[in-house]
């Protein structure tokens, strides 16, 4: 397999119908950037791809031009790093490839499992992403502290950093409402003060409560006190 290959197999991969749909949903995307090629096929290609040695050269060539190939890179990054002695590796990668993810499903894409193995250190990343002048390396930070520490991990401290997140960027502003309308389904009783006395802003604050309100893990007391609590 060469580095053309890899272009190639993914337009091999194309669903043409898919690709018009999912345009639609990232209208901050060329169109002609798009392939159109759906996850778990993007997915199943990148485990044959991670065996051959062109992998190495795809993962070192950055930017990329085509969105799936950045999904693909995301993808590769997964399968290539599992250990957590490979932890910082991992790390050091995927800062370089960050500051090229243009776009929010890529960025939500990455969710690397890897995290898992040691969640002190990646939180600590966390806090230096969400100090970025990037809107997808941002809003990474907040999907991971989204992902892995609204449970065991969470700390309420943590409420008061995606708080302060302060952005004008749609993709940023709606990390942050996805966060606290996960943290109202999870850590209720933390999270509620901040809806009590209002500090989001107030599209932020407002589009929270409607996404926590749609969860069926919250009871219709709690969604009409919710609602109640609307700017």
């Amino acid at each position: 397999m060469t580095r053309e290959d890899i272009t190639r197999g993914l337009f091999e991969l194309q669903d043409n119908d898919y690709r018009t749909f999912h345009a639609r949903l990232m209208p901050e995307i060329d169109p002609e950037r798009i392939i159109g090629v759906r996850t778990p096929q993007l997915r199943a290609f990148a485990k044959q791809v991670i065996k051959d040695s062109c992998a190495e050269e795809f993962l070192q060539e950055l930017p990329h031009y085509y969105y799936e190939e950045n999904n693909l890179h995301g993808a590769l990054l997964n399968l290539r790093y599992k250990k957590e002695s490979e932890l910082e590796d991992f790390l050091k990668e995927l800062e370089r490839f960050l500051p090229y993810v243009d776009n929010w499903a890529t960025c939500d894409m990455l969710s690397p499992k890897l995290f898992k193995k040691n969640l002190p250190l990646v939180y600590e990343r966390v806090k230096h992403w969400l100090n970025s002048e990037h809107t997808y390396t941002i809003r990474f930070g907040i999907v991971t502290l989204l992902g892995y520490y609204l449970e065991d991990a969470f700390e309420s401290g943590m409420l008061k950093l995606v708080c302060g997140v302060k952005s004008e960027e749609y993709y940023v502003r709606m990390a942050v409402a996805w966060y606290f309308s996960m943290a109202l389904v999870k850590q209720y009783e933390e999270t509620i003060p901040y809806f009590e006395q209002p500090v989001l802003e107030t599209w932020t604050h407002n589009k929270a409560i409607q996404k926590a309100i749609e969860s069926r893990r919250i009871d219709e007391g709690t969604k009409a006190y919710l609602r109640s609590l609307k700017i």
